[in-house]
């Protein structure tokens, strides 16, 4: 049986600096664990006005497609609020889950909340790119 992280005190507060404000996860992100996370993103966007939002992922070990729902409602909120969203991380399974949920190009990693405030991506920085299909190279069938 594979250990679970602890339940919700996981996530910590949302941190504010300027008009940025910062939600980290760690441990395993599943449709049982993505709730707190997801609790975590809304307390966030409380307020009014302009938002910036960073969501730090670099202590996340698993995760799945349950973390796209609230990743894209959080999304359109900042959007709609002329700010955005932002995810820090380095983990080549999380742009799997957002490329086989088609929004890679709404969530680029970021290698930490300076690089993503300033708008630097990995890929900016010389890193590997993000994978642009789930397609294996072969040949073509008619």
């Amino acid at each position: 049986m594979c250990p679970r992280p602890d339940p919700p005190e996981r996530y910590r507060a949302p941190e504010l600096f300027d008009e940025c404000r910062m939600v980290r996860a760690r441990g395993e992100l599943d449709p049982t664990t993505v709730p707190p996370l997801a609790h975590a993103l809304e307390e966030a966007r409380t307020g009014c006005g302009r938002l910036f939002l960073i969501v730090d992922l670099r202590e996340v070990t698993f995760t799945d497609g349950s973390i796209l729902k609230p990743l894209c409602a959080a999304w359109d909120d900042c959007r709609a609020r002329q700010g955005w969203v932002r995810v820090v991380h380095s983990s080549t399974t999380i742009d799997l889950v957002l490329l086989g949920g088609g929004v890679l190009g709404r969530f680029p990693a970021h290698a930490s909340a300076q690089d993503a405030w300033s708008g630097r991506t990995t890929a900016a920085r010389g890193a590997v790119p993000a994978p642009t299909s789930t397609r294996t190279a072969g040949p073509e069938t008619p």
